[in-house]
């Protein structure tokens, strides 16, 4: 695909987010769907192409009244709307859709029509995991971190400055659900969840929903807002369990995803303005900074802790205040892609002078099972 070829020309999210205990998962998708159109001034009757996960593409194509040609239920956790933006690139440029709608609904707080939580029995979380208590995130994700703090030094109080950093841009940002200056001691004081995460190192639980409308670049600059333009994109997965990552102190989904995306975008990290990387706990920044190319190994702690990643530093990342403090509704990768657009439209609430380019790394499943990479910018082809 040639970069740039397609754009995403609507996106929002849903009007409320954090506590939403009033609407269920496909209500806060539908009315974000609804937000995204109208965003781009098309309407339902003009989307031929659906792609959601978790909920189904069939239930949110009949709620909104729309009779796609295009369907994509890929569900491979919170990147799955970056692996969406993809497949959505692929079809628009292979003529298999014009105008395609990518949804996202969740009412991760209140559980407002969502599905219990369970796992399988029968897959290899099921079977090898949780029969010995590695069950939920706060508990498989601690074995990465704890084994990268032994191999390369990160000191606790850089992991705790990671929420630190983000709180900064959080506070900049009138609909991030913590937006209260924190340091590093008050991180250190917050409940021990996990070791060694504290609350505060953990990401936010909350109600949203998000919606963005893609189609090719000719047909996105007729419409009415800016187009943000994919210059590259890029999917991979691992193993599906955190006891069968090959290296667990470094996402080998993180490096194929990445470097799959600068390719084809013909970029490198060098020439990245901004950057979004998912952050349902405080190391997964370090790990993305380290495994995309923006830093070399055992560096990302200290990048961070030095002021690098928070306003007026060198490298803006999570300028929503991530999941650790924006929202994070279980799967976050949508609102990691929406807060790319606003910088690229020059919209944020905490916005980054001279912003052309962003990349958006997600991740997914049990985490560093999938991976999702996006290179977007406000320059076309």
């Amino acid at each position: 695909m040639r970069p740039g070829a397609v754009a995403i020309a609507g996106a929002a999210e849903s009007e409320f987010i954090g506590k939403v205990p009033s609407m269920s998962a496909i209500e806060l998708a539908a009315t974000s769907a609804q937000r995204a159109l109208a965003d781009c001034g098309l309407e339902a009757r003009d989307i031929d192409g659906i792609a959601t996960a978790q909920l189904s593409p069939i239930d949110v194509a009949y709620y909104l009244g729309i009779e796609p040609d295009w369907i994509d239920g890929t569900s491979v956790g919170g990147c799955s709307f970056l692996v969406h933006v993809r497949h959505a690139a692929a079809a628009i440029v292979a003529g298999l859709a014009r105008n395609v709608l990518i949804v996202h609904g969740e009412s991760g707080r209140s559980r407002a029509g969502q599905p219990p939580w369970m796992t399988d029995p029968a897959n290899a979380e099921g079977q090898f995991e949780t029969p010995f208590g590695m069950w939920g995130p706060p508990v498989s994700m601690t074995i990465p971190a704890i084994r990268y703090m032994h191999e390369t030094g990160l000191t606790h109080e850089q992991l705790a400055y990671v929420p630190v950093a983000q709180r900064k841009w959080a506070a900049l940002n009138p609909r991030a659900m913590r937006r209260d200056p924190i340091t590093v001691d008050d991180v250190l004081d917050s409940p021990m969840i996990a070791y060694p995460f504290h609350l505060l190192e953990c990401c936010l639980v909350t109600d949203g929903g998000g919606a963005l409308v893609v189609t090719a670049a000719d047909r996105a600059a007729d419409l009415q807002r800016k187009p943000v333009y994919v210059l590259g994109a890029g999917e991979a997965c691992e193993a599906p369990i955190v006891s069968q990552m090959e290296d667990m102190t470094t996402s080998k989904a993180f490096r194929r995803s990445s470097a799959v995306a600068f390719a084809a975008a013909g970029l490198k990290p060098s020439d990245i303005d901004h950057v979004m990387i998912y952050d349902a706990f405080a190391h997964l920044p370090i790990f993305g900074l380290e495994d995309c190319g923006f830093v070399g190994r055992g560096e990302a702690g200290a990048f961070i802790s030095d002021g690098n990643t928070e306003p007026g530093g060198t490298l803006p990342l999570n300028t929503n205040g991530g999941g650790l403090a924006y929202t994070h509704t279980g799967m976050y990768g949508m609102f990691a892609i929406q807060e790319a657009v606003r910088q690229l439209r020059c919209e944020a609430a905490a916005q980054v002078a001279g912003v052309r380019t962003s990349f958006v790394q997600g991740l997914g499943g049990n985490f560093f099972m999938a991976a999702g990479s996006l290179v977007l910018s406000n320059e076309g082809p």
